[in-house]
């Protein structure tokens, strides 16, 4: 049975899309790959990145967030107003409490600095977190 990942993004999709993109290279078909956008744009840039399905908004990610065996998408998910209030309290809500692995991505955002993290480029946590996801599957 094929494993389950869950992409989250929003504000244009850009990460998300080159996690998917990602995903594909390493997996192939091997995996499905289910695209939340928190806007349409960022759902529409997944989508031509690979994903196999592709919902979005608040009503899509908190229904969604727990078909997934692992859960990938930048730091803010979990946290109510990040991505410029694009994420709610019921959709980080959602990401916490589904039973998939969360891999998160530590982005720093306007309203909140993570102590401890140097900063590196994006390709290289996007490499990180796929290589999470390939050793536990």
């Amino acid at each position: 049975m094929k494993k389950k990942i869950v992409v989250i993004d929003g504000m244009g999709g850009g990460m998300g899309a080159q996690i998917i993109e990602r995903l594909r290279a390493e997996a192939g078909k091997s995996l499905e790959i289910i695209a939340l956008g928190t806007n349409a744009g960022a759902t529409e840039r997944m989508m031509k990145a690979g994903a196999d399905k592709g919902a979005t908004g608040e009503n899509a990610v908190t229904v969604s967030a727990s078909l997934g065996d692992f859960i990938l998408g930048p730091v803010g998910i979990v946290i109510p107003d990040s991505m410029m209030g694009e994420i709610t309290a019921p959709m980080a809500q959602a990401v916490l409490r589904a039973p998939g692995e969360r891999i998160l991505l530590p982005l720093q955002n306007d309203h909140f600095t993570l102590a401890g993290i140097e900063p590196r480029p994006l390709a290289a946590v996007i490499a990180d977190a796929v290589e999470l996801v390939k050793a536990r599957r």
